[in-house]
């Protein structure tokens, strides 16, 4: 009985092997061949820059909104940390924080810090969204896209107002993108569940009971917009976000220091920053063809 032939590999080896390698080496190779045709397409690598540099402004807006508003109250917070993500993930990054190490003194503080986020990035948002309607192309007839990104209310008002129609097959742009992804980022924010800069309004209004009768019934809604997405959409977006409340809802909400009132002045932000909510928040973002 001849020896077994050992140059030659398990065939049940190799298979396992390459069943484990696959998607890390699909990944690399995939991000290798973006990035050598960018660089062959220097427009591109323009576009990614501009996009980048809209995002970011809107981000960093937001993160130094809450930073401002901690340093009038006296409250200890670092400058803003934003958090990178790996190549082909869709806005490059996971958003920006920042960390407050000290309790929030008060009920006007716990309002001003809470919103001041939210408002100054959508203040920043507002002209991109008009470059990135401004800047709007038709795409291609007859071509079914894998992914359309509907636009939220903001989005078709300016629309009206610089009287340039919205084709959701239209090729996006960097302006468009950067301000769409902020819009989201905004909306969620200002979700009324735990701390979240939302919750942090509703608590600051309200109180404690309506903070949190208000965010079980926020994370009721997303759960329910999430299985209509799905099967209207195709898309799943809305577990991420159904997920992300009951992880907040579990989170408790820390009590500042004295509830005194607000004023006047004060609840007309509230409401204001209920109209933002509403301008940035579209029900199914996208959908999956």
């Amino acid at each position: 009985m001849a020896a077994p032939d050992m140059s030659v590999p398990d065939p049940a080896l190799v298979s396992v092997n390459d069943y484990l390698l696959f998607v890390p080496r699909y990944y690399v190779g995939t991000v290798v061949e973006l990035l050598s045709y960018a660089f062959q397409h220097p427009r591109l690598l323009t576009e990614g820059l501009t996009f980048s540099a809209a995002l970011l402004a809107i981000l960093t807006s937001h993160e130094l909104g809450h930073y401002f508003a901690c340093r009038r109250y006296s409250v200890d917070a670092t400058l803003p940390f934003f958090i990178p993500a790996p190549p082909l993930f869709l806005a490059g990054t996971f958003g920006a924080f920042i960390k407050i190490k000290s309790p929030i003194p008060s009920r006007r503080a716990l309002f001003d810090i809470g919103l001041a986020g939210p408002l100054a990035g959508f203040v920043v948002a507002v002209p991109i969204s008009v470059l990135g309607i401004l800047h709007m192309q038709p795409g291609p007839q007859n071509v079914t896209y894998g992914i359309v990104f509907h636009d939220p209310l903001m989005f078709r008002l300016l629309g009206r107002l610089l009287n340039v129609p919205l084709d959701p097959y239209a090729l996006p742009n960097p302006y468009y993108m950067a301000a769409w992804i902020g819009l989201l980022v905004t909306s969620l924010n200002l979700m009324p569940v735990g701390q979240l800069d939302g919750g942090h309004g509703t608590y600051a209004v309200f109180g404690k009971r309506v903070h949190e009768l208000t965010g079980r019934i926020a994370f009721a809604t997303m759960a329910v917009l999430a299985v209509l997405g799905f099967f209207w959409h195709s898309s799943p977006s809305g577990f991420l976000y159904t997920v992300l409340l009951g992880v907040m809802l579990r989170v408790r909400h820390p009590q500042p220091g004295t509830m005194e009132p607000l004023g006047t002045g004060r609840i007309i932000i509230a409401f204001v920053t209920l109209l933002v909510f509403a301008l940035c928040f579209w029900p199914f973002p996208i959908t999956i063809g």
